[in-house]
């Protein structure tokens, strides 16, 4: 039963994949459908579930909308986890670094998949529980590239950007602590340190380098593509790099408050270091 389900989930994307050229699509729609109800089903189910018997204090006696981003961030590390280990099996591919426009790798569409599932979660989190207009933008941002991207386009620096994630592990781990009553520990320390030294050297030195050369490989391929491709990709590239740098100045502005001592904890939430929103996100309200 469930092989004809996933089957009947591929026939069923051919057409609008045949309608807009995206031709990887079909051969990993069942992927895509899979990880969005994983992702929605742990956040829903399995991480409550689990969060009451593992911490059956911190979890059960938070309130609502506590409990809500915790669920939300235990989705965000479980990707950023997933993510940044295809990934990194990824970088080395022959395949994609000889078209980097439109090479593509089946470990490397698995991931595609895998990613285009978590952002449509992301994406309706994002709305759904609406907190800042930042947050919707990147939601939908990253949504958008890689539904286009099963052209296939540019499979060689969406692995690479997907790297981004090991900065997420330690901004989730530092929203844990807080709730842990680790706040202004030594661990959390560490994972500040971690955090920014990550962000700043994956997101922000080698995501701009990749940044750079992205643009390179658009240029020179700029002719073979629609121009919603150029427009898209193009602009959420800036506004990405944009963001990351933006959400960088706000780590830089809560770690120099804190050990001036002028903020011992979050604005009113009992937060630490960092505060960030249910999907993983620096909060723009940082104390």
């Amino acid at each position: 039963m469930i092989p004809e389900l996933r089957q009947h989930i591929r026939d069923a994307a051919r057409p609008l994949a045949d309608k807009y050229g995206l031709s990887t699509l079909p051969e990993f729609a069942d992927v895509v459908v899979i990880a969005w109800l994983f992702f929605t089903v742990l956040q829903f189910s399995l991480s409550p579930a689990i969060s009451r018997a593992v911490f059956p204090v911190s979890y059960t006696k938070a309130d609502k909308r506590t409990r809500r981003n915790w669920d939300v961030h235990v989705v965000s590390l479980v990707h950023a986890l997933v993510a940044t280990l295809l990934a990194s099996r990824c970088l080395h591919v022959k395949s994609l670094d000889e078209d980097r426009a439109f090479g593509t790798y089946p470990d490397a569409s698995f991931l595609f998949a895998i990613a285009l599932g978590y952002f449509m979660w992301d994406a309706f989190e994002s709305i759904f529980h609406f907190s800042d207009i930042g947050f919707v933008i990147h939601g939908v941002a990253c949504l958008a590239i890689f539904v286009l991207g099963s052209r296939p386009f540019v499979h060689y620096y969406a692995v690479r950007f997907l790297l981004w994630e090991v900065s997420t592990i330690f901004l989730n781990i530092n929203w844990f602590l807080d709730k842990l009553g680790k706040t202004g520990s030594k661990l959390q320390l560490a994972n500040g340190v971690a955090l920014l030294s990550s962000f700043f050297c994956v997101r922000l030195v080698w995501g701009g380098k990749m940044s750079y050369d992205f643009f390179v490989t658009l240029n020179g391929i700029y002719t073979e593509i629609p121009l919603l491709y150029i427009m898209l990709y193009g602009t959420s590239n800036l506004m990405l790099q944009g963001l990351n740098w933006f959400w960088f100045t706000k780590m830089i502005s809560a770690l120099r408050k804190r050990f001036a001592g002028k903020s011992a904890k979050g604005k009113s939430n009992g937060h630490g270091l960092l505060n960030v929103n249910g999907n993983g996100k620096i909060d723009g309200h940082l104390e």
